[in-house]
């Protein structure tokens, strides 16, 4: 795994991998602003629910550094993404902490506690990598086949990742693993996993994501993992828009299903997927056959200018898809979500 981070403190600020950029560049944008953060997480700078949800904790303790108050900052910071249960996670988590914290004594325990949520971020990915490992071993022959869909590695977490995370385990235990990797329209953040495994050494190919289906039918899938940006209590999951489909196809070919993500990342106050408020995001992303992550800044337009484009940027798969989910306190079926809240 790469040793470039998505995020590191930087004296009164924080430095971030900007994702927009990626694979073309590798650039580094550091932030020292509440507005500057909130930017980075609505513009996809940083992306992926559990980064967006430690970056946001970050950006409490820079609002507070500023002379903003806790709630305006918390508000800001919340309007940003609407659909990644972790942004409201750790905003929340903040809230909890500082409001019980004497004033003189708020942006140090806003730093402190922004770094834990960071490094409890990358111990859980590395143990949704541990749990996720036997899932790979248990397949008969090798290379494993594992199908993903958008980004959920390293670079959507503070380390390891989650949908990703199994397959890094898998390499580091010298077992062979082969990825096919949807190119996720229209932000293409397909691309980000091949860059990550590419840099990582792992096999793969990136894939239409119209190929999916074809593939899974073909038998040349073994199981598919994939993220999550929230997890209703009934196990109904939202990830990137074309998850579903996907889900859909294993389905009727017997083929594994796995949601990885961290306990962080189920809302028990959401009853079920109906519930999960869906982004719809602007129409000109849809609307560029290429974009920033391509390299070409301009992009080629694909559709008149007055022609509607509809963009919403997730999908709801049901509980009855998915074969189980990983997190890093086990594999658990996803109408079994209840004991983790107890």
């Amino acid at each position: 795994m790469s040793e470039l981070r998505t995020i590191a403190e930087d004296g009164d600020g924080v430095v971030i991998l900007d994702q927009t950029r990626l694979p073309a560049q590798t650039a580094f944008v550091r932030l020292a602003t509440l507005d500057a953060t909130a930017r980075a997480i609505r513009v996809m700078q940083v992306r992926g629910a559990p980064l967006i949800g430690a970056t946001a904790a970050y950006g409490v303790a820079l609002a507070l550094g500023e002379g903003i108050a806790l709630e305006q900052a918390i508000d800001v910071l919340a309007a940003t993404r609407p659909t990644a249960v972790n942004l409201r996670w750790a905003l929340e988590r903040m809230r909890r902490v500082l409001q019980t914290t004497p004033g003189a004594e708020r942006c140090q325990r806003a730093w402190e506690e922004a770094r834990a949520i960071a490094d409890e971020d990358a111990e859980a990915n590395a143990a949704i990598g541990r749990n996720g490992l036997p899932l790979l071993q248990i397949v008969e022959h090798r290379p494993v086949r594992v199908m993903t869909h958008c980004n959920a590695g390293w670079l959507a977490t503070v380390a390891h990742g989650t949908a990703l995370a199994p397959i890094y385990a898998a390499q580091a235990a010298d077992d062979e693993v082969y990825v096919w990797v949807s190119e996720t329209r229209p932000r293409n953040q397909g691309l980000l996993t091949a860059w990550e495994l590419r840099q990582a050494g792992i096999p793969h190919a990136l894939i239409a994501d119209n190929a999916a289906g074809l593939l899974i039918m073909q038998g040349k899938v073994d199981l598919v993992i994939v993220g999550a940006d929230r997890i209703a209590a009934n196990g109904d999951t939202a990830n990137k828009v074309g998850t579903y489909l996907k889900a859909l196809a294993a389905r009727e070919h017997g083929v594994p299903f796995y949601v990885a993500a961290p306990v962080s990342t189920v809302d028990f106050a959401c009853p079920d997927g109906a519930a999960i408020p869906i982004e719809e995001r602007d129409a000109a992303e849809f609307g560029l056959a290429s974009g920033e992550q391509s390299g070409d800044e301009a992009g080629r337009k694909v559709s008149h200018g007055d022609t509607p484009i509809a963009n919403p940027a997730f999908d709801i798969t049901p509980a009855g898809l998915i074969t189980g989910i990983i997190t890093e306190r086990g594999i658990l079926p996803p109408t079994g979500l209840a004991a983790l809240q107890r």
